[in-house]
């Protein structure tokens, strides 16, 4: 017996997402993804002056605004030829950084750890403790998550004046000279948040849980331990999490926090993940809107790319279900996030995971959290390393005539910004978010993306109009849809 099922809004976030099951005998058969809201950020850039696009792009979202600031300004550096001085770079990257932590505590607390305080869950063992602590708006989490998020954002007042929709990442570095004294007091905001997820979210110093690399030494660092990812592995065990959502396994990583590990390279390594580590080419990347509301008879590279909706009578496009495009890397499908930076970057115990049963719902939660263990250290080093007195950001000229690309890493994933300037104005502006690559659609040769892959085979009850194993699927990914759609 086949039905068929369309479950949306996933409204905890952006809520702008249906997804279309085909159902047959228990189980996903098929899935559709579709972004159901058009919203036009790129044509908005066009014949706007470059700088125009600093102020513009961070309004694509309030959650990762400071991602595509960055990716904006470094889109106009690299048209410009300019790089950033030391202490430029490590302020960026304590700023992104601050973002990317602050949205991973918001996913794990507020919009994946909720599902399991539902009902359907009330005969689990573990059910009553989850549900006091991770209730959606009332969970005792919340008294303990929020206020240290809050704490965190401090560093961001500090080094780039507001959040989000700050000004004060440049393409030539940061707006905000650090002195003497506010190192001291970055210093101490980290320590501050260095505490709550000894406390909170691990119940361990945090190179104890960078030090774990395998599945069996997870497995026994959580036993008995009385903390938030322990409490996860339980649940993720007794549910068998580590067996769902599995997409293609291959991996995609931009590399994170420029010159961040002190010898010159990113603090998690640029590449792409088939079987093994493998070289990145930004020119291998095409965009196929074949079965996009959008115009397009080819896959075009961004640099080259086109966003042109359809209206009208052109709307009735034959097999078109979704604004969003579909990216496509040297031509297959790629899964981008914190999973995918980490599995580029070599991090053994992620490795290890995938290696057992594939990129699935525990591989992506736990590697979300594990970056707050290796990302928070780094911060204390870049913070030391700041050298008051000396430049934050150089003076540079806008050309009449050139292009550029933004590659960054967002919590969610891999964001690209293609940038065209003619005569002094945006001529092209082409923006690839990380949901874009995850939540894509079919291509031309009817290869359903990252999530449409994972979905597939998931059980379905009988009489069940929701299933909650597809939404623990949904949200291991984090979507955001209105980056998808910019």
């Amino acid at each position: 017996m086949t039905r068929r099922l369309t479950i949306g809004p996933f409204n905890r976030v952006e809520g702008d997402l249906e997804v279309t099951l085909e159902v047959s005998d228990g189980r996903v058969a098929s899935a559709q993804v579709s972004s159901s809201l058009y919203r036009g950020f790129e044509h908005l850039l066009l014949a706007k002056h470059p700088l125009d696009a600093l102020v513009i792009v961070p309004r694509i979202c309030g959650i990762c605004s400071v991602s595509q600031s960055a990716a904006a300004a470094a889109a106009l550096a690299d048209a410009a030829g300019l790089q950033m001085p030391p202490n430029g770079r490590l302020a960026a990257n304590l700023i992104l950084a601050c973002e990317n932590l602050a949205d991973h505590l918001t996913h794990f607390y507020l919009f994946f750890m909720p599902d399991f305080a539902r009902a359907a869950y009330r005969k689990r063992s573990w059910h009553a403790a989850t549900e006091r602590r991770f209730q959606a708006s009332v969970g005792e989490a919340l008294r303990e998550v929020l206020p240290a998020r809050a704490d965190l954002l401090r560093l961001m007042g500090h080094l780039a004046g507001k959040w989000p929709h700050s000004l004060a990442l440049q393409p030539g570095g940061t707006t905000r000279a650090v002195t003497a004294t506010e190192k001291v007091r970055l210093l101490a905001v980290l320590r501050e948040f260095r505490a709550f997820l000894s406390r909170t979210v691990f119940g361990d110093v945090l190179e104890n849980v960078s030090a774990i690399g395998s599945a069996d030494q997870l497995a026994a660092w959580a036993e008995g331990r009385s903390a938030d990812l322990p409490r996860f592995l339980e649940i993720a065990r007794d549910l068998g999490l580590a067996r769902r959502g599995r997409a293609t396994d291959s991996f995609l990583s931009y590399g994170a926090y420029a010159h961040g590990d002190g010898d010159g390279q990113p603090l998690f390594a640029r590449g792409v993940w088939q079987d093994e580590r493998r070289p990145f080419d930004e020119q291998a990347i095409r965009e196929d809107v074949t079965h996009a509301w959008l115009h397009g008879d080819r896959p075009l590279h961004p640099g080259q790319g086109e966003t042109h909706p359809l209206t009208g009578e052109f709307a009735d496009k034959a097999g078109a279900y979704t604004w969003c495009k579909a990216p496509r890397y040297d031509g297959r499908i790629v899964e981008t996030g914190a999973l995918a930076r980490q599995m580029v970057a070599g991090q053994p115990l992620l490795r290890a995971l995938v290696a057992a049963d594939g990129g699935s719902v525990l591989a992506r939660v736990v590697a979300r959290l594990l970056e707050l263990a290796l990302v928070v250290p780094a911060m204390e080093r870049w913070v030391r390393a700041l050298t008051p007195g000396e430049a934050f950001c150089h003076p540079w000229q806008l050309p009449d005539q050139a292009s550029g690309v933004g590659l960054v890493e967002a919590a969610r994933g891999s964001l690209g910004h293609w940038l065209r300037i003619e005569r002094g104005k945006i001529a092209g502006y082409q923006i690839i978010a990380p949901t874009t690559w995850n939540f894509s659609p079919r291509d031309a040769a009817g290869v359903p993306g990252a999530l449409e892959q994972a979905l597939v085979g998931l059980p379905v009850g009988e009489g069940e109009r929701v299933p909650l194993v597809v939404q623990h699927v949904v949200r291991s990914f984090d979507p955001c849809m209105v980056c998808t759609v910019h």
